[in-house]
């Protein structure tokens, strides 16, 4: 018996849907484009559940950023080489990422971090923080607040740790926080 785990949090199952719903979403790109004004010119700058990467890619890349995404869904991938070919992109769950073998002057995760376990979540500020060039920087969304709620579109549990054990997890890593600001969807 084939047993098929899903890397993509719920996500693949729903990636029509999501792809749709985002594509007519400019929530993010702001703050993203704000955020990305301090990155050198060129920068490298890795996408983490980068979906079909509109607009969070897209704004990146319009911006002359050098994108790198990686995300578990197939049907997300496929989406995001058709949006944006001269992108390099990876199948595989942030989680269990290579990153590319590279490091980068900035990362974003727009989206991701409450979809995983509180220990993922964790564990993956400490990975990008191994793979940030010095001064480099990251973006990721998390309600301000510890708390739990359904996933809108896969109905799975998401968990924020709350501002204070993110802004901790990522001091332990080497990370400062900078900044928090409030976007458009009030993520």
């Amino acid at each position: 018996m084939e047993v098929h785990q899903d890397l993509s949090n719920g996500y693949e199952g729903v990636a029509a849907e999501f792809i749709a719903r985002r594509s007519r979403s400019l929530i993010g790109a702001g703050t993203v484009r704000r955020w990305a004004q301090s990155l050198p010119a060129g920068a490298s700058v890795l996408d983490l559940g980068c979906g079909s990467g509109i607009p969070v890619s897209q704004t990146l890349i319009q911006m002359g950023f050098t994108v790198f995404g990686v995300d578990a869904s197939p049907t997300m991938i496929a989406a995001f080489r058709q949006n944006f070919p001269q992108a390099r992109v990876a199948c595989e769950p942030v989680e269990r990422s290579s990153f590319f073998g590279r490091t980068f002057d900035a990362a974003v995760a727009w989206g991701l971090m409450f979809l995983l376990p509180p220990d993922t979540q964790a564990d993956l500020i400490r990975r990008i923080a191994a793979v940030l060039n010095p001064g480099g920087r990251f973006l990721f969304t998390a309600p301000e607040q510890s708390c739990t709620w359904r996933d809108v579109l896969t109905g799975k549990e998401s968990i924020s740790l709350g501002a204070t054990a993110y802004e901790k997890v990522a001091e332990e890593a080497g990370l400062k926080l900078t900044e928090t600001t409030l976007d458009e969807g009030e993520n």
